[in-house]
């Protein structure tokens, strides 16, 4: 047996929180495949966790992005660990597979665009909405002299 050279054991940390992730991403989605009704071609539950895990890495990337330098653990926790124990892509193939040989052709075609098309866009909103919180943030609050007039007496029953 070989002694782990100092370069590998200082990445020690870095396997341990991408498994600690992964756990806690593989307990997501067997929660979600529990949560998600199966109905008709039984695919909903891989998808929900698909996208929603596109839609993570898109937040997780717009932040990493706004962030400039995040922990070294931040990137293998999260998108290593946790979204890729939660998204599936083998079961995914799996669940294309199974409607093709249920000569459902069709159905497995749609499941395969759409999930694709709706996880592109899982990311694009990922980073578009923290794109918009920043730039808010950035912006500021809004003047007073912009807020709503105080409506006085509204609610009152003395007025009455």
């Amino acid at each position: 047996m070989t002694a782990l050279s100092p370069a590998r054991h200082r990445n020690l940390d870095v396997y341990a929180v991408i498994a600690l992730g992964g756990a806690a991403g593989a307990a997501a989605r067997y929660g979600l495949s529990v949560l998600v009704p199966e109905g008709g071609a039984g695919v909903w539950g891989t998808w929900v966790a698909n996208v929603a895990g596109c839609l993570a890495i898109g937040v997780l990337m717009g932040v990493i992005d706004l962030a400039g330098t995040p922990h070294r653990l931040l990137r293998p926790f999260v998108g290593v660990g946790v979204l890729g124990g939660m998204t599936t892509f083998s079961t995914y193939a799996v669940e294309i597979g199974r409607l093709v040989t249920a000569g459902e052709a069709g159905t497995a075609l749609l499941y395969l665009a759409g999930t694709l098309v709706t996880a592109l866009a899982g990311v694009v909103a990922g980073l578009a909405a923290v794109q918009g919180i920043a730039g808010r943030a950035r912006r500021g609050p809004r003047p007073a002299s912009d807020a709503p007039a105080p409506n006085p007496g509204a609610g009152d029953d003395e007025t009455w």
